[in-house]
């Protein structure tokens, strides 16, 4: 199987504190032609990813001084969208929804083959270098920048995490249409059956509190309709 990366080689950061992890890792990585730096605990997970321009980071959950979910948490809250892959031992439902909950791109459970985690790698960094720069998804008094994440209602703006960010681009496809919570999960989350989980709910809930303004959300930009699911509002505010 030919996984040779194309140039110029994308620069890739590993948080990973198990040497042994760390090490099968990079040698795939390199191998495939990546420019693969390394760190083993969160706090440096941090301060590398503030400091430099990566690509896209690999990030274990169970880390010293700082664990993965809370370097992500502090990762999205700053506005920063550089794409994140989890790998991590976790493989429960709950944590791999947490995770993308979080603001994760995808989800490794360990242990894993590289080249598969080289294809997921490739789909994504693929995604992120065709976005188009200031494009914009529009639907009367809401705006969605595709690139940074940023929602606008009305006057309100905020930085969406990740999955936030798919779930109101998936509403936005057809405002007014109403979106079961079946296929808000399928289209989401990538889950074919009811986990009975209110994840759905939450992510939405988020959402529109965030642009309330912190205040009412019952005047976000999206409705829920009882018993049905959820859709964005097509008409003006009410």
């Amino acid at each position: 199987m030919d996984i040779t990366a194309t140039a110029p080689s994308p620069r890739i950061l590993l948080v990973e504190d198990e040497v042994k992890i760390a090490e099968f890792v990079m040698r795939g990585l390199e191998k495939a032609g990546y420019q693969v730096e390394h760190v083993a605990d969160g706090v440096s997970g941090l301060k590398n990813i503030f400091k430099n321009n990566y690509d896209l980071v690999l990030l274990d959950l169970m880390l010293p001084k700082l664990n993965g979910l809370e370097l992500l948490q502090q990762l999205r809250q700053d506005g920063n969208t550089t794409p994140v892959i989890i790998l991590s031992a976790k493989v429960d439902l709950n944590d791999r929804l947490l995770g993308f909950e979080t603001g994760a791109d995808d989800y490794m459970p360990k242990p894993f083959y590289v080249e598969e985690l080289i294809a997921k790698m490739r789909v994504i960094l693929a995604r992120r270098q065709t976005a188009q720069p200031l494009q914009t998804l529009k639907s009367v008094h809401l705006s969605l920048d595709l690139v940074s994440r940023k929602a606008r209602w009305f006057n309100v703006e905020a930085v969406l995490s990740q999955r936030e960010f798919t779930l109101l681009q998936y509403l936005m496809q057809t405002p007014g249409h109403i979106y079961s919570r079946q296929q808000i999960l399928k289209n989401v989350w990538d889950i074919n059956f009811d986990p009975e989980t209110n994840v759905v709910d939450v992510c939405v809930q988020r959402i529109k509190r965030k642009l309330s303004g912190g205040e009412n959300d019952h005047y976000g930009p999206i409705e829920s309709v009882r018993g049905v699911g959820y859709r964005v509002k097509a008409g003006t505010f009410v």
